[in-house]
């Protein structure tokens, strides 16, 4: 395995941390640090499959954000598949809920099924993948 897929698998890991500790939070009723984890997770995952496609690791959200931007441009399924969720639960979690303590019934579904977002990039990475195949 190389030092790159090495990475993904790590940064993937991680996701699934932040995705557990997420949980872990929902269910003691802590919507607001639920949400900040969940969304960190969505981010791990992106970096990972950013990481996979295009050999390039981000940090931060931000930079998560414009690199998965330039992936959408350039891949039809990554579009398709993570591009709606992704930015949905930007503006919801991380934006909405987290920031400014916002949130509606829809909040706490989007937070338990970011484990399908995980795992809907990571069937990403080992399709048509640069570097992670």
């Amino acid at each position: 395995m190389s030092k790159d897929n090495q990475r993904v698998e790590l940064i993937f890991k991680d996701a699934e941390s932040l995705f557990r500790d997420a949980i872990e939070e929902l269910d003691k009723g802590k919507i607001r640090d639920a949400a900040e984890k969940s969304w960190g997770a969505m981010v791990r995952a992106t970096n990972a499959l950013i990481l996979a496609r295009k050999g390039v690791e981000i940090e931060g959200s931000r930079g998560t954000s414009k690199a998965f931007i330039d992936l959408v441009k350039e891949d039809r399924e990554v579009s398709k598949k993570l591009r709606n969720r992704y930015f949905s639960r930007e503006s919801s979690l991380n934006g909405h809920c987290f920031y400014m303590g916002l949130y509606d019934p829809e909040v706490e579904r989007e937070i338990r099924e970011t484990n399908l977002y995980i795992e809907d990039a990571r069937k990403l990475t080992q399709k048509g993948g640069r570097k992670y195949e």
